[in-house]
């Protein structure tokens, strides 16, 4: 039997959370964070996403707070007992003068899983978010699964980036030749959006042999990256984050 469960959380700028909500496989936990951010760590309940499982999470950063949120362990997409892929949703809303540091653990696409992602983030003009995705397709010594991800963000209403990446062997071919992962198996980025970027924007530049920093057509910068395992990728984006995100 498929799960479909929907975690809710809100912070606001004296650091409390007026709204931390739990549900299934999604546990919300207050932990302690460094200042002046209010932390807030997923915790695994149980094995999910399965086949079939709908799962979300909904996140509101108010006017002025600070939010940081990260997870206790990776999420492993695992195969379900029918044939419907699961389906995992982040939606974020960041107000005027916010942060949100979404960090959490990577994402491992098991053999015989297939999930689809999709990251919503909508932020206000003045609004600052550090958000890493991470995907390790196949755990050691095993094929992928099939993952896709969308990842849509906008300022002010105004798109800043929409795009979809898939892997595995329901994706369209070429995923693993030498233009996309080139037999890599972990793959991520960093999406750093700051104001002082629309004054300053990043240049175009390679970090070490297999990340690449890019400004966007607006107040961000955008890390890609493929490495060998998760340690490497990790490590890759650990760099750019400090470089990119002292705040």
């Amino acid at each position: 039997m498929s799960l479909r469960a929907t975690a809710r959380l809100a912070a606001a700028a004296d650091g409390t959370l007026p709204v931390l909500e739990s549900d299934g496989p999604l546990a919300l936990r207050r932990t302690r964070g460094p200042e002046p951010y209010t932390r807030v760590t997923v915790v695994g309940a149980m094995s999910a996403p399965l086949g079939g499982d709908r799962l979300a999470i909904e996140t509101e950063v108010r006017d002025r707070a600070r939010l940081l949120v990260d997870a206790a362990a990776a999420t492993i997409a695992l195969p379900g007992r029918g044939r419907e892929p699961a389906a995992y949703e982040l939606r974020m809303t960041v107000g005027e003068g916010a942060v949100l540091r979404w960090l959490p653990e990577q994402l491992v696409s098991a053999a015989g899983s297939d999930l689809r992602t999709r990251t919503t983030v909508d932020l206000a003009a003045t609004a600052r978010l550090v958000l890493r995705e991470e995907q390790v397709l196949g755990r050691h010594g095993e094929p992928p699964g099939t993952l896709s991800a969308r990842l849509t963000v906008r300022v002010a209403g105004r798109p800043l980036l929409d795009q979809e990446l898939a892997y595995g062997p329901g994706a369209p071919g070429g995923w693993d030749g030498g233009a996309v992962l080139g037999g890599h198996r972990a793959t991520g980025q960093l999406l750093v959006v700051d104001p002082a970027f629309g004054d300053k924007p990043v240049e175009t530049r390679l970090l070490g042999e297999n990340a690449v920093i890019a400004p966007l057509a607006g107040p961000a910068a955008l890390v890609t990256a493929v490495a060998p395992d998760a340690l490497a990728l990790r490590r890759l984006l650990d760099a750019a984050l400090a470089e990119l995100a002292p705040f």
